[in-house]
């Protein structure tokens, strides 16, 4: 694939930069937010080299690539930055869609370039845990604590790191924004806290403050860098270019660290405390139903690229509780693919149909990704995409049954498998059986729907 010229001609399909209000990527697709969506021409972009599919969903153009996204990224972000260095997308902050569908984009571009992080801490931790619960390492050793350090930065950080993805997404300084964020950690600022903890109460300027622990927290920061878009734009046309590089500064921290730690802070740790509660409660209430529901219907939220509005929850539950329960559910959507690619590969004869299917099976297994067999076989066959739905369902219902959980935020594949080790040594177990059960049924199921002479369409 030819990544300059496949940015190239995406970027001329979409109707040039001057269309853009916003772009990141994912894993598997870039995400552009048009300004105006009807200058997209959605043959001619699928018609690209390297381009596996188009969903324009949830407030944005998304353009199925694959794997190697991040590539085809610094080729089109290379053509939409000017000879200057600065982008000629300006984001205004007036996107296309509801607000809803602004909401899952804002999410989308937030995350995403935090996953691979926070994937691969998940999976050293669970290691980790089984290094442990093997004697090969003891939680004494010096050798433990620097893999502990490794493993669990990512989480407690969490606060700058998303500070630093929030601000490109919001549109103001990453500097700035990672500072706010890193107060909110400050040993200093900690210490206020004492004994006590959460709820500790001191005072700003005679204002009375209610102190928190920022550390792994997520609501709070975005919530912060939201609001500080607003005064940065305000600051960045108000403000003479020769005070800027002083005074925007100076007035932006003296202003969003108080008020964050004041005002937004609370609020953000209080909401998003509630809404983890009622979806754990909804899960312990009845773990099956959800169970299925996700399970089954996670390849759904894939294929309309709204997934991302519940990755969040799945990271706050782990950075604050220590593991999840929703994220099994997506494991097994994705071992309900790889079976469903199974059951394609035994039963149909022609060779293209069998190598696509073996592909997806080999990228999902190793990678989690499950978009291109998703869009590339499932979507375009209501049957096969019906035997991974009940698959996962099945399966799903069964680690909801059992309550399954993971340390870690990950994808699920055959190398996420660490996730599943915690100190009960039953929930690896069933953990297996219930992906071995959406691996099955998928299988079994897509060989019936499968026929011998169907071809890849």
């Amino acid at each position: 694939m030819d990544f300059k010229l496949a940015a190239k001609e995406i970027l001329e399909n979409v109707g040039g930069p001057e269309n853009l209000a916003n772009m990141t990527h994912c894993a598997t697709r870039l995400r552009l937010t048009l300004k105006d969506p009807s200058k997209a021409n959605d043959e001619a972009v699928k018609q690209i080299d390297g381009v596996v599919n188009v969903v324009n969903k949830a407030g944005q153009y998304q353009i199925l690539i694959g794997t190697e996204v991040p590539k085809l990224y610094d080729e089109f972000e290379a053509l939409v930055t000017g000879e200057d260095g600065n982008s000629q997308v300006k984001d205004s902050g007036e996107h296309s869609g509801s607000i809803i569908s602004n909401i899952f984009s804002a999410i989308s571009a937030i995350f995403a370039p935090l996953l691979p992080a926070l994937a691969g801490s998940g999976i050293l931790r669970g290691l980790l845990i089984l290094a442990v619960q093997t004697g090969i390492l003891s939680e004494n050793s010096g050798t433990y604590s620097i893999l502990n350090v490794a493993s669990m930065s990512v989480f407690y950080f969490l606060p700058v790191l998303l500070a630093f993805t929030s601000a490109r997404r919001f549109g103001v300084s990453p500097y700035l924004s990672a500072l706010i964020g890193a107060a909110l950690l400050n040993p200093e600022f900690i210490a206020l806290m004492g004994d006590t903890g959460n709820g500790t109460t001191t005072s700003f300027l005679k204002i009375p403050v209610v102190l928190m622990n920022y550390n792994s927290t997520v609501v709070p920061i975005i919530l912060s860098i939201w609001a500080f878009s607003y005064l940065y734009k305000f600051l960045d046309r108000k403000v003479p270019e020769t005070l800027k590089l002083v005074v925007v500064p100076l007035i932006s921290l003296a202003v969003m660290i108080p008020l964050t730690i004041i005002v937004i802070g609370p609020i953000g740790v209080y909401s998003g405390e509630a809404v983890a509660q009622v979806v754990n409660w909804l899960i312990e209430r009845s773990s099956i139903l959800t169970g299925i529901l996700i399970g089954g219907g996670w390849s759904v939220l894939v294929s309309l690229g709204i997934h991302w509005a519940v990755n969040p929850i799945m990271i706050n539950n782990v950075s604050t509780y220590g593991f999840d329960y929703i994220v099994p559910f997506t494991f097994a959507c994705n071992f309900a693919v790889i079976g469903t690619t199974i059951g394609v590969y035994f039963k149909a004869r022609n060779n293209k149909l069998r190598s696509f299917a073996l592909t997806g099976l080999v990228t999902v297994a190793l990678s989690a990704i499950i978009e291109p067999t998703l869009f590339g076989l499932l979507v375009k066959n209501k049957k096969l995409f019906l035997a991974q739905i009940i698959g996962g369902a099945v399966g799903g219902a069964y680690l909801g049954l059992t309550k399954v959980v993971t340390n870690a935020f990950v994808f699920g594949s055959v190398t996420t498998f660490p996730a599943f080790v915690t100190d009960n040594a039953s929930n690896f177990i069933q953990a297996m059986i219930g992906l071995a059960i959406s691996l099955v049924t998928s299988a079994v199921l897509g060989y019936m729907f499968t026929e011998r002479e169907e071809m890849l369409s």
